[in-house]
């Protein structure tokens, strides 16, 4: 089901909660007063289908929406077939267990440049995913595929590249990092930038497009290169207010996912930034 809002939560197990498994952080998310929780599966999918039932219910009880993110072992630009294959796996066993979880959203970050032209990466990712997402279909895995904006410029994962994707593949939808998209070229980090953002996901999209987004913030660290590493909100120069208000104003539905070192405080101050306004 998607939000008829927008919603707040945090990326993974709460840091606060005392048990550090998912139906536990699914609790603590609800006591905190946030709605939504990303399950990480950043270094493998180690979720049983028995525990993947329990984390379902857990969140239909506490009324929590779930995404899954991918594990980071993933290269859909290998020109190795062995290691394509299992990126290839790894998505989608991300994608069967999250959807048992009751997560409709899988997070991935798709790709490497490496010595690929950005033309050839593009080609490749897009096979990829168009297989992945035509496999899942055929299962009948109700899960959303998006690739997310990366803050590495060596990383495949640009805002037009996950946008185009999004376009050309039934089951594709993009991951807006903002804060990746700041890092990358240290801009897109205003008012002005923020809505140019949205209006071209809306003009790639539609409507639609900003009625079911999922969404990454938080502060970060970056150089020449791009991304170093993530920050507390106000330890960075993220102007998440001026992203709050672009929401805001777009009518933007979907999922915030907090990214930071504090994650759950910095997910309640985006909440009550968006609320306040």
């Amino acid at each position: 089901m998607l939000p008829e809002k927008l919603i707040f939560g945090t990326a993974g197990v709460p840091r606060s909660t005392k048990a550090s498994n998912s139906v536990a952080g699914i609790a603590r998310v609800r006591e905190l007063g946030l709605d939504c929780m990303e399950l990480e599966f950043v270094q493998g999918v180690r979720m049983s289908e028995k525990v993947a039932v329990n984390v379902l219910e857990a969140a239909r009880r506490e009324n929590i929406a779930l995404s899954v993110h991918a594990p980071y072992y993933i290269n859909l630009n290998s020109s190795e077939e062995e290691k394509l294959k299992a990126s290839m796996e790894r998505i989608y066993q991300a994608a069967r267990i999250g959807s048992l979880c009751g997560a409709e959203s899988i997070v991935l970050h798709a790709a490497f440049y490496q010595k690929s032209s950005r033309e050839a990466a593009y080609q490749n990712v897009s096979k990829a995913l168009s297989e992945l997402a035509g496999r899942l279909r055929g299962e009948s895995i109700d899960a959303v595929l998006r690739p997310e904006t990366m803050g590495k410029r060596a990383q495949f994962g640009t805002l037009d590249e996950v946008l185009s994707l999004s376009e050309e593949i039934e089951g594709v939808m993009p991951c807006l990092d903002f804060s990746h998209l700041h890092a990358r070229e240290g801009k897109e980090n205003s008012y002005p930038e923020f809505t140019s953002i949205l209006s071209k996901v809306e003009d790639a999209l539609g409507k639609e497009g900003l009625a079911n987004m999922h969404m990454h913030v938080s502060g970060i660290e970056y150089d020449r290169n791009g991304e170093k590493k993530h920050l507390t909100l106000k330890e960075s120069d993220f102007n998440y207010p001026e992203l709050m208000k672009a929401l805001k104003e777009f009518e933007v539905k979907g999922l915030v996912i907090c990214e930071s070192p504090i994650m759950e405080e910095d997910a309640l101050l985006l909440k009550r930034t968006y609320a306040e306004l």
